[in-house]
């Protein structure tokens, strides 16, 4: 039973945070940097308080007039934050992934501190390796070769 601890060095790496109080263009300079679809917004605490998406802001900025949008993060974030912990099964956060359609999911802390952001394809990987893993053993204990 794989945990989603054993992924977070990788979760880490890939999470991308924003002040509630900056504008969605930053949101969107950082999107467009990095291979994410989120940003985690966060309060002034460090605490999550959103995310948004590169189709919130894609959505956004069409509305926008002139060569300058001036709306802010907090204005287009969505609150109905679905997130991961590092002690949950990493099963489950996959199972959560798959239900709401999500490529990415938010790792955080008991203080709903922002921890990483885990991607599918890192779920999925891990998960595979793991039944790989069972069934090689599965295969050798059977085959009368015992435990590796």
């Amino acid at each position: 039973m794989q945990l989603v601890r054993t992924v977070l060095d990788v979760a880490r790496k890939r999470l991308l945070t924003i002040p509630t109080a900056a504008p969605l263009v930053e949101a969107a300079r950082l999107l467009s940097e990095s291979h994410s679809n989120l940003v985690v917004v966060c309060g002034s605490e460090g605490r999550m308080r959103g995310v948004v998406t590169k189709s919130d802001v894609v959505r956004q900025i069409s509305h926008c007039q002139g060569c300058s949008c001036t709306t802010m993060i907090a204005d287009v974030m969505s609150t109905e934050l679905i997130v991961c912990k590092p002690e949950d099964r990493l099963h489950d956060a996959w199972l959560t992934m798959k239900k709401h359609g999500l490529k990415q999911l938010p790792v955080a802390n008991e203080a709903a501190e922002p921890l990483g952001l885990l991607y599918v394809s890192d779920a999925l990987e891990a998960l595979i390796k793991d039944s790989e893993y069972e069934e090689s053993l599965l295969r050798d204990y059977v085959m009368g070769v015992g435990y590796r």
